[in-house]
């Protein structure tokens, strides 16, 4: 490949990569949490909560969520440097699983990849979720229908919604009822976007890099003008107190934000095009970090000044909720057009990457080979394809924000645990392998990062935890019982 790239393009590469729709979708709940639907128990309670003694329930960060965000990042800034050096020993394409496979071994690679169908299909339930409200707050705005709230919220939202009398009386003016006529309730908007995007794949609709490029600057301008707009609205007074539940708080809420810093790791997949790797990655990986970073801490400071950070609860559209307290109607549709544009494109490239990971396990041996069967006519991954689009509907349609977020954030920061662990482990044993690119301070910053991932996913609750083990276990037994007496590398060991 042609070594062109410099730490500015680089640069520019990682932002695009990382804003995404985690900074519309996530900084409310973060900031809210989920102790305003009291009673709470301890297996909504982050483990770090229960070590200290605290309050049931995810506590929020308030306007503090600035820290959290920055503690997602330094945790992203350690496991870039890590994933990098992965990218320069294996420079192909693929995803975590393809480097961990050549790397770590056949068990490490389908454990990332097992992990990694969390991030990007449970990913994409949250950016459905997102989605949904932006589109209700969008069709409100142009055309003043109003939905009923069992079509357009998940069974759990919409219950707490209806516990809780400062959002039910904000519901009453966003909402045509809100009853639960049938005494269940569907984001049937998120189900959808989901089902529409799941045909494009499909037939091999994608977007171009031209197109993906222009989607990008417009998510960039829309937040920078949240910004600028939103600054005019701000009352300081909704900064007081700024951590309402100091660290607590703080870490609870940094493993819910981590969402939007995914995506960070296009960077170190470019080790080959760049014209410096040892100098100009770690430039382009940090400062990539660094500027979504102040972003997203402007941000989250509008949006908690705009309002008290308590009306966040449970909120996937925090932005259109803040714009539509100042009652501008231009400027609500404005974001909110901008921000279902960037989510819809971000929903397009998770729904195309979760079934070539599948594809690329199913060559391996470690699923059925129809997975990796392409389609004669449409030249996709057909079965995989519908399979991950009908999983994530029908999930879309019953899980909350919350939950969805934190199981995404979990699976991706055990997968970025499992590659600074491998950092460590192959400087021992494969010392003499090339590397274009290497971590420094060695074992340092794989530990720092092994240990910032370990405090993010404590700050995670143990409903999230029960259910990632479950998901490791499942995985775990599909490998025992069918992947690895069908794998690859089964196949071509010579036979005594």
């Amino acid at each position: 490949m042609k070594r062109e790239l410099g730490p500015w393009q680089l640069t520019a590469m990682g932002i695009g990569a990382i804003i995404g729709s985690g900074i519309f979708a996530l900084t409310g709940t973060a900031a809210a949490g989920t102790q305003s639907t009291a009673p709470s128990s301890w297996i909504d309670t982050p483990i770090f909560t229960l070590l200290a003694g605290g309050e049931m329930g995810r506590a929020g960060a308030g306007p503090a969520v600035v820290f959290s965000f920055l503690a997602a990042a330094v945790c992203c800034a350690f496991a870039a440097l890590c994933y990098a050096e992965f990218t320069a020993m294996v420079p192909v394409s693929g995803s975590a699983y393809t480097f961990g496979y050549a790397s770590l071994g056949e068990l490490a690679a389908w454990i990332i990849g097992w992990d990694l169908i969390l991030e990007y299909a449970i990913g994409n339930v949250t950016i459905a979720l997102s989605w949904g409200d932006y589109f209700v707050a969008l069709v409100g705005n142009l055309t003043g229908i109003r939905f009923p709230l069992w079509l357009v919220k998940d069974h759990g939202t919409a219950a707490d919604i209806l516990s809780h009398p400062e959002q039910l009386a904000a519901a009453r003016l966003s909402f045509s009822s809100v009853d639960l006529p049938f005494g269940f309730a569907f984001n049937v908007p998120a189900m959808c976007v989901v089902a529409l995007v799941t045909a494009l794949c499909v037939y091999g609709i994608r977007e171009s890099s031209r197109v993906n490029t222009a989607v990008v600057i417009v998510k960039i301008a829309i937040a920078t003008f949240f910004i600028a707009f939103g600054a005019f609205y701000v009352n300081p007074g909704n900064w007081h107190p700024f951590a309402p539940k100091g660290i607590t708080g703080i870490l609870g809420a940094a493993p819910i934000v981590f969402f939007a810093f995914i995506g960070f790791d296009a960077v170190s997949t470019m080790a080959e095009e760049s014209r410096n790797p040892r100098r100009d990655m770690p430039i382009g990986m940090i400062a990539s970090l660094l500027a979504s970073s102040v972003l997203y801490i402007f941000v989250s400071l509008v949006l908690t000044g705009m309002l008290p950070y308590t009306r966040y609860f449970d909120d996937a559209a925090p932005v259109a909720t803040a714009l539509a307290s100042t009652g501008n109607r231009f400027a609500q549709a404005l974001v909110n057009a901008g921000a279902l544009a960037g989510m819809t494109t971000t929903l397009l490239v998770f729904q195309l990457g979760q079934p070539r990971i599948f594809m690329a396990m199913a060559r391996d041996g470690l699923l059925p080979r129809a997975f990796s069967r392409i389609h004669p006519r449409f030249r996709t991954p057909m079965m995989p394809t519908i399979l991950t689009g009908a999983v994530v509907a029908v999930s879309a349609l019953f899980l909350d924000i919350n939950a969805s977020a934190a199981l995404t954030s979990i699976g991706t920061l055990f997968a970025y645990l499992v590659v600074c662990a491998g950092i460590i482990i192959l400087r021992r044993t494969d010392p003499h392998r090339p590397r274009s690119f290497r971590t420094p301070f060695v074992p340092w910053v794989p530990l720092a990062g092994i240990a910032m991932c370990l405090l993010l996913m404590i700050g995670l609750p143990v409903r999230t935890w029960i259910r990632f083990v479950g998901w490791l276990a499942a995985g775990i037994a599909i490998y025992v019982f069918y992947g690895s007496k069908h794998s690859g590398l089964r196949d071509t060991a010579p036979r005594g």
